[in-house]
């Protein structure tokens, strides 16, 4: 299992894309002078995209944080394919700008890790929660209470990167995972659950309280 923060700002997953991508800008440069702009500007787009801060972390136990910097895309009731009960689903949309480390939405113990191959549909479409390549963490917390989130791949994301196991130990903010450009999580509570953001909203990994526990 990874380690908490301290954590490095550019996240270890980027590091062989954005020393590949520096070494073509440098070799290019060198044989062809301002033809190699467009290499540069990769090069930024990877730097930007692994970009990996730190947050602040909200302690309040009955708070779930997002476990994705995004846009939220759904607030329902719905099933939980994995627990097999119906459930308050909050969905969070990454796109190719956010931050794409996933962090665990509560203090908790690993109950599963389920993954399912797929397609790689829209990670905003409905039906990418079901279809897509996902792979999903069933946790309890301390008062027996289930959350599962689930890490989505998308139309351009193709590698999901989850780093915890059964019986680990999550504590909230804690980074657990990785989608390599754009995304999608979804996140199933108990209906008792009162959502505290809706449907459109911009939230940050752990800093945003997505819901808050009865």
């Amino acid at each position: 299992m990874n380690k908490p923060y301290p954590h490095p700002i550019i996240a270890r997953e980027g590091w062989p894309f954005l020393a590949g991508s520096i070494v073509v800008a440098v070799l290019v440069t060198h044989f062809a002078g301002w033809w190699s702009v467009p290499f540069w500007i990769i090069a930024l787009f990877v730097l930007q995209f692994f970009r990996d801060p730190a947050r602040v972390i909200p302690q309040d136990a009955k708070a779930i944080l997002s476990p994705a910097d995004g846009r939220v895309v759904v607030v329902e009731q719905a099933m939980d394919p994995y627990r097999q009960v119906e459930a308050l689903k909050i969905s969070v949309f990454m796109n190719v700008f956010n931050v794409h480390s996933n962090r665990s939405p509560v203090d908790g113990v690993v109950q599963r890790v389920e993954y399912n191959a797929g397609s790689f549909l829209n990670a905003a479409l409905a039906k990418a929660s079901l279809e897509n390549e996902r792979n999903a963490v069933l946790a309890r917390l301390a008062d027996g209470t289930e959350v599962t989130f689930v890490q989505i791949a998308g139309l351009v994301a193709r590698r999901i990167l989850c780093y915890t196991k059964v019986g680990d130990n999550l504590s909230r903010g804690q980074r657990y995972g990785f989608i390599r450009f754009g995304s999608r999580v979804d996140v199933y509570l108990p209906l008792s659950a009162r959502a505290k953001v809706a449907i459109g909203d911009k939230v940050s990994a752990t800093e945003t309280i997505l819901a808050e526990l009865a």
